[in-house]
């Protein structure tokens, strides 16, 4: 008896060792076959909780969020390296401009005319934003450039650059209304060359020109390294002299510390999604239905204007495979997925426009439950403030087709066709409310959009301020990935821009450069099991995305985006390198000019300054200095706030002055 008990504990100890074995085994191959997207490891989640309560940081954690440690050596600078002798009142004239376009164009095309205005020695008059102009009982407070920019600030900051004044002299006004002056509609690739040939004796003549801007700039984007003054002087404009107005500021500055208080480092996303943008590359089969419809009839309408030289329908799977169309929302949340942020990241959504509505945000939002945009951490009373007191439009008022006279209907039925005739329609329907606005009461009803309403232009001008917001989110954000930069439009775009201002004030900051003709060959060949990608497809992801945020990624942006827009890459004119470091290899093109590693090294004072800085963090965290050690964040995700099925917030404490009260219902 004791030998037959004695045989099935070997029995039994046995068949434990071999499920052991089997379930290890299965673990094993399960790792290294096949990866989840969206499986949460109990392990990971357990060991980021220990780490949070302990205040220390993961090794996994620190790669997501810490600094790109090759650029920490780039430091912004864009002071003037030669003489550059102020400017006198004694010069060749007056330049008045007016801007057509959204945030883009505005930014990029100020930059231009005050390097242009530089160029020919001239008075730059503040020019006027015709985004504002046009849209009118916007605040009395607010018209044309003080909209968006503090007029004071940038008229002060380039006082050593270029005399600027808010308007033309009185006798110069009268021959304006009378359209005395000489206009120029110069295009954005408009060389040095054309404005001293062309314009400056008609300046010289007349002393006041015209400047009708529209493709989002008045000159070429490199220039010749003898003109690399007035590159650094594009900078000065563009990150120190365009302030937003106070106002703007301020409700920004407010939005990021809601972000920051919940303790946790944030990623902004800006999608890219604009409905010319997509008509200019056709990408109209990305989306469905009447969206499909929208972005083909603006694609005729360029067709027309001679914009594109392309026929009106073309495959538009192509193109998204030559990285002309932008990744859509779900792609981008499957990458940020693939690089390890965990499901409850906080997101930022940027962008005023996001052609497809909150439909193609519906899988992103399914992958990261904090997607967060500017309506989630504002009051309705806060957007409210920023617009100011704006007069009341009429409501814009539906009207029915004029009914068929008695001679048209016999007509009609005389000409409807062979028997047996067609039955009568079906009795007239309520017009719903939303069968009254914006696209859907046209685009089934006539051929031809709608001239804009008041309603439309105050919308146009109001998004200035919601892209004004976004912008200053997105390059404060730890991290920022774009779903559609350096297209080949030839137009500068938000993305573009928020990356160059990351590039040059804080180089090192984690900003996603991805390459989109490569990631669409990789989806391509992980089509059938995307939110199940085999193992080797993430590891190629991470390390195209890491590779992305360093050299590689600079030398690409400089050979795509530089060449349509400097500020979207203004190195190595705008930057420098801070003496103790190596310099590294240095990267030339075909052309000569410096892709990578052609930054002067920065002067004595900066490097002094440095020095003190480091010094006195040593001192306030009462420790050794280590230049290696990456910035710290807290690590309890179980504690970021989530949004609910309606799209509510749950469990949010946003930092609110004393005085306020966020509306419930906003």
């Amino acid at each position: 008896m004791m030998i037959f008990k004695s045989k099935i504990k070997w029995a039994a100890l046995f068949g434990l060792v071999l499920s052991v074995s089997s379930l290890v085994v299965h673990l094993f191959l399960a790792k290294f076959s096949n990866v989840g997207l969206v499986q949460y490891s109990a392990m990971v989640g357990l060991s980021e909780d220990f780490a949070a309560k302990l205040g220390t940081q993961s090794i996994r954690y620190k790669k997501l969020w810490g600094v790109v440690k090759p650029l920490e050596s780039l430091k912004p600078y864009a002071n003037a390296r030669s003489s550059y002798p102020v400017p006198n009142e004694e010069n060749n004239g007056f330049i008045y401009a007016k801007i057509f376009g959204g945030f883009e164009k505005i930014r990029s095309s100020i930059c231009d005319l005050v390097t242009v205005s530089r160029l020919l020695n001239a008075t730059l008059v503040i020019p006027e934003i015709q985004e504002s102009t046009r849209s009118k009982g916007i605040s009395f407070k607010f018209k044309s450039f003080s909209y968006l920019y503090n007029e004071e600030h940038f008229i002060a900051s380039l006082t050593n650059d270029v005399i600027i004044v808010k308007s033309l002299p009185e006798k110069l006004k009268a021959a304006r209304r009378m359209n005395k002056l000489p206009t120029f509609r110069p295009k954005s690739s408009a060389s040095p060359s054309f404005y001293i040939k062309e314009i400056l004796p008609k300046l010289k003549k007349t002393k006041v020109i015209g400047l009708v801007l529209t493709d989002g700039g008045c000159l070429q984007s490199i220039l010749p390294p003898s003109m690399s003054e007035y590159q650094r002087l594009r900078c000065r404009v563009a990150f120190h002299a365009l302030h937003f107005r106070p106002e703007i500021q301020v409700l920004g500055r407010r939005m990021v510390e809601r972000l920051r208080a919940w303790g946790q480092p944030y990623l902004a996303f800006h999608p890219g999604l604009v409905r010319d943008t997509l008509a200019y590359h056709g990408c109209a089969e990305l989306f469905q239905d009447v969206h499909t419809e929208l972005i083909q009839y603006q694609r005729a309408q360029m067709i027309k204007q001679g914009i594109i030289n392309e026929e009106l329908s073309i495959d538009s799977h192509m193109r998204r495979g030559n990285g002309s169309c932008p990744l859509m929302p779900e792609e981008v949340g499957i990458l940020l997925r693939a690089m390890g942020y965990p499901p409850k990241t906080i997101i930022y959504l940027a962008g005023s426009e996001t052609f497809g509505g909150q439909r193609v945000l519906i899988p992103l939002r399914a992958m990261f439950t904090n997607l967060v945009d500017r309506t989630y951490l504002c009051s309705k009373q806060e957007f409210s403030d920023l617009i100011g007191s704006e007069t009341p439009l009429p409501q814009d008022i539906f009207e029915m087709p004029p009914a068929k006279s008695e001679g048209q209907l016999k007509e009609e039925w005389n000409k409807a066709g062979p028997r047996p005739r067609p039955l009568p329609p079906p009795p007239d329907r309520p017009i719903y409310q939303h069968e009254k606005e914006g696209w859907y009461g046209w685009i089934t009803e006539s051929d031809r959009e709608p001239d804009p309403s008041p309603t439309d232009l105050r919308m146009h001008a109001h998004r200035l301020l919601w892209d004004a917001l976004d912008y200053i989110v997105s390059v404060e954000a730890d991290a920022f990935f774009p779903g559609f930069n350096s297209d080949g439009s030839g137009w500068p775009d938000f993305s573009s821009l928020v990356m160059g201002q990351r590039l040059y004030e804080i180089a090192s900051s984690r900003t996603y450069r991805p390459d989109r003709k490569f990631l669409a060959e990789l989806f391509n060949s992980s089509r059938d099991h995307m939110y199940h990608p085999k193992h080797n497809w993430t590891l190629t992801v991470q390390e195209h995305l890491n590779k992305s945020l360093g050299e590689d990624g600079l030398i690409r942006e400089s050979l795509l985006s530089k060449p349509i827009s400097f500020l979207s890459h203004p190195l190595p004119e705008c930057s420098c390198r801070i003496s103790s470091v190596e310099v590294p290899n240095q990267v030339k093109g075909s052309d000569g000019r410096f892709l990578y590693g052609g930054e002067d090294k920065c002067p004595e004072w900066m490097q002094h300054g440095l020095e003190s800085v480091s010094l006195e963090l040593a001192a306030t965290e009462g420790g050794k200095f280590d230049e290696n050690e990456l910035p710290e964040y807290g690590t309890d995700l179980d504690e970021q706030p989530e949004l609910d099925d309606s799209n509510n917030r749950t469990n949010t404490t946003l930092p609110l002055d004393q005085d306020e009260e966020m509306d419930p219902n906003d």
